[in-house]
């Protein structure tokens, strides 16, 4: 004899157990979602709090300076001169270790430029004079003014040195400091600063 089972807790039983078991995992799922989201929003949160805490210390204690090696630049005179570490500031070559700090950071009299002069100094800032020992600084050439004392600095060919500017009077000075120039301020002052005294009765003055 045929038993028969009743279908309904047959239904009832099978079904039950996949549908059980789909909503336990799905809520498990959800539980684990809600935890990865929660901590991914936390470590979030927590990195953004450090940048903003980094930022605002560098603004209060201020950024280090960038700080690269000597380089050269072209005053406003169109002289050689030294560039700061900011990277704007020029400052002629002859402001370099002269006991003022003129850079903003002070770079123009760092030891490293300044304990062994003139060896210490990168070449651009210095010139050598007729003499191998004496030294000026780059901008000190072609001045007008005799800086190593044998106007090597003015006159050699080596130095090149264009022709007096508008604002000199050519002639053979009288005057040590000078070499082929004089200043056109020293003109008509009843001085005589040529030794043709063509300051007093040729040059017209500045």
């Amino acid at each position: 004899m045929n038993k028969v089972f009743p279908q309904g807790d047959v239904t009832s039983t099978t079904t039950a157990g996949p549908k059980a078991l789909a909503g336990g995992e799905a809520s498990h799922n959800h539980l684990c979602c809600s935890r990865r989201g929660a901590c991914l929003s936390a470590f979030l949160l927590l990195l953004l709090a450090t940048l903003a805490a980094l930022i605002t210390l560098a603004t209060i204690v201020g950024f280090p300076p960038y700080t690269p090696g000597a380089q050269a630049c072209v005053t406003p005179t169109n002289r050689t001169g030294f560039l700061c570490h900011d990277r704007r500031s020029c400052i002629p070559a002859s402001g370099v270790c002269d006991g003022i700090r003129t850079c903003a950071h002070g770079e123009d009299e760092d030891e490293s430029l300044c304990r062994d002069l003139p060896r210490s100094l990168p070449g651009f800032l210095v010139t050598r004079c007729g003499d191998p020992a004496s030294w000026i600084y780059s901008d000190q050439k072609c001045d007008g003014t005799n800086n190593c004392g044998d106007c090597s600095d003015e006159l050699s060919p080596a130095s090149a040195c264009p022709p007096c500017g508008p604002g000199w009077w050519r002639c053979q000075p009288t005057v040590f400091r000078y070499c082929s120039c004089i200043p056109r301020s020293l003109c008509q002052d009843h001085v005589q600063h040529c030794s043709d005294w063509s300051d007093e009765y040729s040059c017209p003055g500045p």
